[in-house]
């Protein structure tokens, strides 16, 4: 993040080689790359673009679901499209492509890390997708989005819940209680930490797992217990 001076048409070239998309509108691909901590008198920023973006996304991804899954119900698909519009995805997209690399910011955001970074490369990937849209319809922004995202909706794990929301259910049925988590560690930098938990479920085996954030511990520890009792198949989990 903080790519300097670089220049609009040079920004273009480049993200247009990341993309796969022509930019046609430089100025505007420049705002949908700036965080508002980068903002002066002669530049704007990427929030109403995001808002847009985030709209785009959702119904190209709800009519590719509505597709590939003809007998799902609305409470499959609306798992799945959850799933795929949320913040880890969309940052997930943009390191990939190095979307991130790009991303003007002040010398203060520059050191974000976790959830906050991971927020601000998720905004910034929605407002690519707004400005593609903007220079060509949703007949530009369909391929951009099913590239990069259509794998992903086909996975196996793409219809799975939230682990601590299934973890919890499960847990109820086979003991009548809810799962425990206990913070064992915290370590790193404020700016950076790790956290390590620890979720029981009486008379199971207990799962440890770290994270940059409590809750995302808590997650990647449910999802290691659904996995062991075997509520849930390993394939395309995360460690």
């Amino acid at each position: 993040m903080g790519r300097g001076k670089t220049s609009p048409e040079a920004l273009a070239k480049r993200a247009g080689e990341l993309t796969g998309h022509d930019f046609r509108d430089v100025e505007r691909l420049d705002r949908a790359l700036t965080h508002s901590s980068a903002r002066n008198a002669n530049t704007s920023n990427y929030e109403r673009l995001e808002f847009l973006g985030d709209r785009v996304l959702g119904l190209v991804i709800a009519e590719m679901l509505f597709t590939a899954f003809p007998k799902a119900d609305e409470g499959e698909l609306s798992v799945r499209l959850n799933q795929l519009v949320d913040a880890t995805t969309c940052a997930e997209v943009a390191e990939e492509i190095g979307l991130h690399e790009l991303i003007r910011t002040g010398s203060e955001i520059r050191s974000l890390a976790g959830r906050k970074r991971q927020s601000l490369r998720a905004d910034v990937m929605e407002s690519v997708i707004a400005t593609i849209y903007l220079d060509g319809g949703l007949s530009a922004a369909r391929p951009f989005i099913e590239k990069h995202w259509q794998s992903r909706a086909l996975s196996k794990t793409a219809g799975r819940r939230d682990a601590k929301t299934e973890l919890q259910e499960w847990s109820h049925q086979q003991i009548g209680a809810p799962p425990v988590y206990n913070i064992l560690d915290r370590s790193g930098p404020d700016h950076d930490p790790i956290f390590t938990v620890r979720v029981e479920v009486e008379g199971f085996t207990s799962q440890e797992a770290k994270g940059p954030s409590k809750r995302e511990a808590e997650r990647l520890a449910a999802e290691r217990m659904l996995i062991s009792e075997k509520v849930w198949q390993a394939d395309g989990a995360a460690g």
